[in-house]
């Protein structure tokens, strides 16, 4: 990782806070209303785009462009755009959409510092609970309802014990659905949904595992920075660097990755 000083990272936290309070804004206008509609990316395979998702990116980039004009941007609803500082916006403005369509609060919004190392900075904003989780550069914090507090992930207990998340039952490739049955098995718990505020209780220290497939960059870089600043792992099934999105594992610890993986790898 790059070195950046107090006052650089003071910075990015701050704009990071500003995205997320923007898109808040956006999501929130539209969230349970009866004039929110629907567009799907890919046709007949139903990929859900709403009026909010574009909302809330354009607000952030417009800051983006104002505070940050020489960092890249990648996003989900618009072209990547390209700058020169070597430091990436790696943002999703609804993770979860079909979850904000069906009005349960377990949407996010996704913000991500990276730079060619990876995610430095992560956000999960999560505008209708008003939970906002923070990680990076060493530190991890969420703060909501409940006030301010840090964050830690859960520590090692043996798998029959463990927690496991997943976002479809019918995870990735037949193949990959073989992968994750085998740790469904040995587990103690599985639950669907979620999207990225799985991710975030992994961070809070409330499960063990999330397990997933064919994943975006954009899905994937803040639950990075946030799990490993309060002590967690996210890498892809073979365990190497998750942030180019595909298969990830999430865990609460090494001991409990270690187990997981085995089970993933057959």
């Amino acid at each position: 990782m790059a070195q950046y000083d107090p006052s650089e990272v003071e910075m990015l936290v701050a704009t990071a806070n500003e995205l997320a309070d923007a898109a808040r804004k956006q999501t929130l206008a539209h969230f349970r209303s009866a004039t929110l509609r629907a567009d799907s990316k890919r046709g007949a395979d139903f990929d859900p785009v709403t009026q909010a998702d574009r909302a809330a990116e354009q607000a952030m980039r417009e800051i983006l462009a104002h505070r940050r004009p020489n960092d890249s941007v990648v996003g989900e609803e618009f072209a990547a755009t390209h700058g020169s500082s070597g430091v990436t916006w790696v943002i999703d403005p609804i993770d979860g959409t079909r979850a904000y369509l069906s009005g349960t609060p377990t949407w996010g919004v996704l913000i991500a510092v990276s730079d060619a190392t990876g995610p430095l900075l992560g956000v999960i904003d999560q505008p209708y609970i008003g939970e906002r989780f923070v990680g990076g550069f060493g530190r991890a914090w969420v703060e909501g309802p409940m006030g301010r507090a840090d964050l830690a992930c859960r520590p090692a207990r043996p798998l029959d014990q463990a927690t496991l998340f997943t976002t479809f039952p019918e995870i990735g490739t037949p193949e990959e659905e073989a992968a994750f049955a085998r740790l469904k098995s040995r587990v103690r718990l599985t639950r669907y949904g979620m999207d990225c505020y799985a991710y975030a209780l992994v961070a809070a220290g409330q499960i063990d595992l999330v397990v997933e497939a064919g994943l975006q960059p954009y899905d994937i870089h803040a639950p990075i920075a946030v799990i490993e600043a309060a002590g967690g792992v996210v890498t892809n099934w073979q365990g190497g660097p998750a942030h180019q999105g595909g298969q990830v594992i999430a865990a609460a610890n090494r001991d409990v990755h270690a187990a997981a993986l085995e089970l993933l790898n057959g």
